[in-house]
């Protein structure tokens, strides 16, 4: 695309930011499931979601 305004590369730094957020946090996004008041005794505490 010629002719880029700098505006564009602000959105792009900014969209970077947040897919690498996004990613960062997959681990969450895809192993959260609700709370399971049946099996309150056997939740496991998932050591990876407070690595970053």
């Amino acid at each position: 695309m010629p002719q880029m305004a700098p505006m564009n590369w602000i959105l792009l730094f900014l969209m970077s930011i947040l897919m690498f957020y996004l990613f960062s946090n997959l681990n969450y996004f895809i192993n959260y499931k609700p709370a399971d008041f049946k099996n309150m005794n056997n939740i496991k505490i998932n050591k990876n979601l407070w690595k970053w």
